[in-house]
């Protein structure tokens, strides 16, 4: 919360503004000026200080516009001070006294709406208003209307807040799964990422279909409910984005090239990708090609779903609970294992392109799918024949996310230690099963519970009530990296 405090004062006519306003902020003494003018409002001709509270916050944007212009007019007295009680106002102001629509506006309306005030914005800013669904905010398109409707205490006669447009169908936007040919294990490691929020990688050459698949994931997931749709839109908002307001998930597919501060956050203590995948999904195409530091800024976020950005004395936690899957070639030229024969790289080449993505973040992803060349008879026979379309398969994911929202208020993927031992106990033969592939394949304690937690989503998908002997088998054989031949 920022208070505008405003102050005449005798003495040569300057206009001071100070609370560590950045350059957008400070520029708005002549966009405020220049508004009270040709709004038909006189603008005083004395020693005027306006001062944004807390001092020691920077601020930045054109939002503070309205409540200075405003408070200038109510230190004249021509907008009485009681008007101004309980109320927030936010909004950039042209030269014309027209309110323009104001960027990352979204946090600070829900904010504003849960501390019960009444909420003054522009009207092109409808949208934002509407996903909060609050009653006390007010639309307006001029300054002059907001002048009008304080002085005379006819607010209720500004614009009033619609409710959103829903949309309930997110399957249709990124395409159907009946329509990739071949690759069945493939779809079977998407259905069961999408039902227990499990990251994967897909390890396969050029043309296989790693993007596709990748692509048809978010269909998989169920629509956002309110609460979350609306903490999506915020954290667009706060990127700077204008928010959607729908109930898809969101899908971020960076470029291989970004930064850092791209993909966690950090110009300006924006949210960064991973925030913007937010109860989404994260698509890193050529994973092998992203910077390592990047890379490894993946790590706490993938445990925690929280992305801390701190720079100097300034820090802010944006939430990042997404669901990752990446994309990689099995050698630099992309055709290990051809039986063409396409593949000249030497073992050690192949090492050095593995070895881009560390033993620690592959510990972290819980399925490794390998995908082979299509082949011919998939490739030509007609799409979609035998295929299950992604209706069908989201209907099994939204069982299976129930069940275990049930059984444990949170899916297998968000499990502790704690829990995967509560709620994925094994029967004999599996746990002798799961001993012997940890002697032979030397699975970490990680990449023991991320099997354990993949088994019971197995389980989950069949509506079992154990995690069986064919369920573990089918999450040790997911994961691809952990195999020494591999």
């Amino acid at each position: 919360m920022v208070r505008v405090e405003v102050h005449l004062g005798v003495g040569l006519p300057q206009f001071a503004l100070v609370g560590l306003p950045e350059a957008v902020v400070r520029e708005s003494k002549e966009r405020v000026r220049s508004a009270l003018q040709t709004s038909g409002f006189e603008f005083p001709v004395a020693r005027i200080t306006v001062n944004l509270s807390p001092a020691d916050l920077p601020k930045e944007g054109g939002r503070f516009d309205l409540p200075i212009a405003v408070g200038i007019l109510a230190a004249t007295r021509l907008i009485p001070a009681r008007a101004l009680y309980k109320r927030e106002f936010y909004g950039e102001l042209s030269l014309g006294g027209e309110l323009r629509e104001t960027a990352k506006l979204l946090p600070a309306l829900v904010h504003g709406a849960r501390s019960g005030n009444e909420l003054i914005l522009p009207e092109a800013n409808a949208l934002e208003a509407s996903l909060v669904g609050c009653g006390r905010l007010k639309l307006a398109q001029r300054l002059s209307q907001v002048v009008v409707a304080l002085k005379h205490g006819k607010v209720d006669g500004l614009g009033s807040v619609s409710a959103p447009v829903s949309d309930a169908a997110p399957a249709v936007a990124f395409g159907d799964l009946a329509d990739v040919r071949g690759q069945f294990a493939a779809k079977r490691a998407l259905e069961i990422a999408a039902a227990g929020e499990h990251g994967l990688l897909f390890i396969g050459p050029p043309g296989a279909g790693k993007t596709l698949l990748a692509q048809r994931l978010p269909g998989l997931l169920p629509p956002l409910r309110h609460d979350e749709a609306l903490e999506v839109a915020s954290l667009e908002s706060a990127a700077g984005r204008r928010p959607t307001g729908g109930l898809r998930r969101p899908f971020r597919s960076p470029q291989h090239t970004a930064s850092v501060a791209a993909l966690i956050g950090g110009a300006n203590l924006r949210p960064g990708e991973l925030s913007l995948a937010h109860q989404g999904v994260l698509f890193l195409d050529e994973l092998p090609e992203f910077p390592r530091n990047a890379l490894e800024a993946l790590r706490e976020p993938l445990e925690s779903g929280v992305v801390v950005v701190s720079r100097l004395k300034r820090t802010r936690r944006f939430p990042a609970q997404f669901l990752l899957a990446a994309a990689m070639n099995p050698c630099p030229c992309g055709y290990a294992g051809d039986v063409r024969g396409r593949c000249h790289c030497t073992a050690e080449q192949v090492i050095r392109y593995r070895s881009r993505i560390s033993g620690p973040l592959v510990d972290r992803i819980d399925m490794h799918v390998e995908l082979k060349a299509l082949p011919a008879e998939h490739l030509v026979e007609e799409a979609g024949v035998g295929a299950e379309n992604s209706a069908t398969i989201a209907a099994r994911v939204a069982a299976a996310r129930s069940l275990q929202l049930s059984r444990q208020g949170k899916l297998n993927g968000r499990l502790n230690a704690r829990e995967v031992s509560q709620h994925c106990a094994l029967g004999r033969d599996a746990r002798a099963l799961l001993t012997t592939a940890i002697a032979r394949l030397g699975l970490s304690a990680r990449a023991y519970h991320r099997v354990l937690k993949l088994a019971r989503t197995c389980a989950d998908l069949g509506a079992a009530s154990h995690v069986g002997f064919a369920d573990v088998a089918e999450a040790i054989k997911l994961r691809a990296l952990d195999r020494p031949t591999c």
